[in-house]
């Protein structure tokens, strides 16, 4: 092709007898004339530039809103989470407590929120005790110092034996018994707040090392205190509950030494028509009444057995669940025996055998009788504790001497 001869200086296409021309791609003019196709400036369309501005004000928009709405899907998620762990934790029987009692539901339920800043999110410095199964951590809620309770192992049988504990204490008022705050039942392991108990338990202060424990006075005032509570537990409340778990580490001691009454995880309610209920064992080996470890049927008995223990253990300072004689019997069958052969200061501890008299003669009887093996030869806790408020009386009563010099 031949633009001289033809003129078309774009692109030409022939034609039969004739030829087309036109100019390039991106190029607009005549293309019959030297320099007439001219190069097209690159623009974008409209439609173009509308999509681009459309699609930076939705990513605007998605930068924005996502942060809210992921915490908002956190939240929902948490909330469900909450919400399961409440079924899970048995709040539905909270719920029945606190529509029976609205006492129970203004004070009862407390928050996760509001243990966290109680406990600085259960900082380790806060803890203050705990075992195998458990961490005590102190706090303050409400101004008032409080003790939160936190199972270490998610087992069902332990979550249980929390809101068992809940249900206990939340229908107890009494001076030795260690008073319930509320619980918390949107963790996984359900929490129980109760007051702090500052001193320490009564185990702590028996098995300290050195001479010095207890004086003899504190140890019968202790015994009487934690007879009043179990008594108080078998027979004034509005079904007897039977504790089935005495020993002296679930027994608390405030600044004055005052006794209450805590751990009522193992705890049971009896019909007051019944004598007793066949339980899976529960307890603690060296306080467990046999007759209740053999036939698994819980009575007050148990309860009163588990108190002479506790009872001798205050009298000779040994621990139920280790000792062991020189002809391998326990505290129990080793101090009946002591007790019936006359020998009892072979094992009754040094510092109350000095400080002590005739009382403790009889409050090493009063254990051996609560400690028989058939549980209707036991007393009943309203009797012992008759016998040691008789006691603790004739202790502080004024001697013949001062009396009588008074006379005319």
């Amino acid at each position: 092709m031949h633009p001289e001869a033809y003129s078309c200086y774009g692109i030409c296409t022939n034609l039969p007898g004739s030829f087309l021309c036109h100019c390039p791609m991106e190029t607009y003019g005549d293309p019959t004339i030297k320099g007439g196709c001219i190069t097209t400036k690159k623009s974008f369309p409209g439609y173009k530039i509308a999509l681009i501005v459309s699609g930076g004000f939705i990513l605007l928009i998605v930068a924005l809103v996502s942060p809210f709405m992921t915490h908002k899907i956190q939240q929902q998620r948490v909330k469900r989470l909450k919400e399961k762990f409440f079924k899970q934790n048995h709040g539905l029987l909270l719920q029945q407590l606190i529509s029976q009692n609205t006492d129970i539901g203004e004070r009862m339920v407390i928050n996760l929120r509001e243990i966290e800043k109680a406990t600085d999110n259960f900082d380790k410095t806060r803890e203050v005790g705990g075992g195998g199964h458990g961490v005590v951590y102190k706090g303050i809620l409400n101004l008032h110092v409080v003790a939160i309770k936190k199972s270490k192992i998610v087992v069902q049988r332990e979550i249980d034996d929390f809101i068992n504990e809940v249900a206990i204490l939340s229908q107890v008022n009494h001076r030795n018994v260690v008073k319930l705050m509320g619980c918390c039942l949107e963790t996984e392991v359900p929490l129980l707040v109760y007051e702090f108990i500052s001193n320490g338990t009564l185990y702590h202060h028996l098995h300290v090392d050195g001479p010095i424990s207890l004086s003899w006075d504190h140890r019968l005032r202790i015994v009487l205190e934690v007879a009043r509570a179990l008594s108080y537990l078998h027979s004034a409340t509005s079904m007897p509950i039977y504790p089935r778990d005495i020993k002296s580490s679930s027994i608390l001691l405030d600044d004055s030494l005052t006794a209450k009454v805590s751990d009522f995880g193992a705890s049971r309610y009896i019909p007051i028509d019944q004598t007793g209920v066949n339980t899976t064992i529960q307890g603690t080996f060296g306080y467990l009444d046999p007759m209740y470890y053999y036939t698994g049927r819980l009575t007050d008995k148990s309860d009163v057995f588990s108190f002479g223990v506790l009872v001798m253990e205050l009298l000779t300072r040994k621990k139920p669940f280790i000792y062991r004689s020189d002809d391998g019997d326990g505290l129990v069958s080793h101090f009946g025996s002591l007790f019936g052969e006359g020998k009892l200061y072979d094992i009754i501890d040094a510092q109350i055998m000095e400080g002590g008299n005739g009382d403790v003669q009889e409050v090493a009887a009063l254990a051996v009788r609560c400690t028989k093996l058939k549980g209707e030869d036991r007393p009943t806790m309203r009797e012992v504790e008759l016998i040691l408020e008789t006691m603790l009386v004739q202790m502080h009563a004024p001697s013949c001497r001062v009396t009588c010099n008074m006379e005319p």
